[in-house]
């Protein structure tokens, strides 16, 4: 990654920097490229995707190679990234299909500051898990658990998923057969083994990840003035509604500091909301990580 930091497409105007520095992303953590993305993305003509093409490969000539058979452009195996890309830029692209390009600080409308992640994952790991993601296939990791330590493990990698904490791989753990979440600052290293994916590991499989979680948050009952507590949520008559995927339900609840006991026992001064329908919890192996919720005795966490 020791090319990360050099720009040498500065001299170029900045929508077709970011017009190239989208190309790089999409081959990097994707693994191919057509000109038609290019065209959707920023609505160019196939004439202008084709010079953007052919200006990316003059200043990275060894990062593409085009494959006849897919009809499509992959990174090649010398593929080295020339533009400075961070793990939080890239998840947000990938998350939000937008921020493509280039990060130019320069152009924002007032002055915005955000608390930064204390860690972030590798580049080079992160584009192994999100091209295997794109292409369904395997791969082997080197992984870091609180519970057993280092090991090596052969996943199925599925999505994604953004905890307000930090990021996790949803996969299929082939050693323990079963789907799980993988923190991806704990994976050290990662390598596809090009092996497809089963039909039985995929994610139309995954109970828990196809569960959407109905949550009913309402202020807490010990709050003296709600509607400081319904301003800052939007609420609706002291309600709010939404719906989660069902890992990522502990994860939020915890996040948001809902108390979610049944007689909303905790302190409202840190726990300003509470769960008026806790039971939807019933089988959510996330739901461990919820504010006061006491998990039955045949449930358990799926994270490692």
């Amino acid at each position: 990654m020791s090319h990360a930091n050099i720009r040498p497409a500065e001299h170029l105007a900045y929508a077709q920097r970011e017009r190239l520095a989208f190309i790089e992303l999409r081959v990097y953590f994707c693994g191919n490229l057509t000109r038609a993305h290019i065209e959707r993305r920023f609505g160019v003509k196939p004439a202008a995707s084709a010079r953007d093409l052919i200006a990316y490969r003059a200043l990275a000539p060894h990062n593409l190679q085009y494959s006849a058979a897919s009809r499509c452009y992959l990174p090649t195996k010398a593929f080295r990234p020339i533009f400075k890309h961070t793990a939080g830029h890239v998840l947000n692209w990938l998350r939000s299909g937008v921020g493509d390009g280039v990060e130019d600080i320069s152009a924002r409308a007032i002055p915005c500051e955000s608390v930064h992640d204390l860690a972030e994952p590798k580049l080079d790991v992160l584009s192994t898990i999100t091209r295997a993601i794109t292409a369904g296939t395997v791969i082997e990791v080197s992984y870091l658990s609180l519970t057993s330590g280092a090991s090596i493990k052969r996943l199925a990698p599925l999505a994604l998923a953004d905890t307000g904490f930090r990021w996790h791989l949803r996969a299929y753990d082939q050693a323990k057969n079963r789907f799980a979440d993988f923190v991806l600052t704990r994976i050290e290293s990662a390598r596809s083994t090009q092996e497809t994916i089963p039909e039985p590991q995929r994610l139309p499989h995954d109970a828990q990840w196809n569960r959407m979680v109905p949550l009913d948050l309402v202020t807490h009952p010990g709050i003296n003035h709600p509607a400081a507590i319904e301003a800052d949520y939007g609420m609706t008559d002291g309600n709010l509604a939404l719906s989660i995927r069902a890992p990522l339900v502990g994860y939020a609840l915890k996040r948001w500091s809902v108390d979610c006991t049944a007689d909303h026992c905790l302190s409202p001064q840190s726990h300003h909301l509470w769960l008026r329908n806790a039971k939807v919890l019933d089988g959510v192996e996330s739901a461990i990580l919820a504010p006061g919720f006491t998990a039955s005795p045949d449930t358990s966490a799926a994270k490692v």
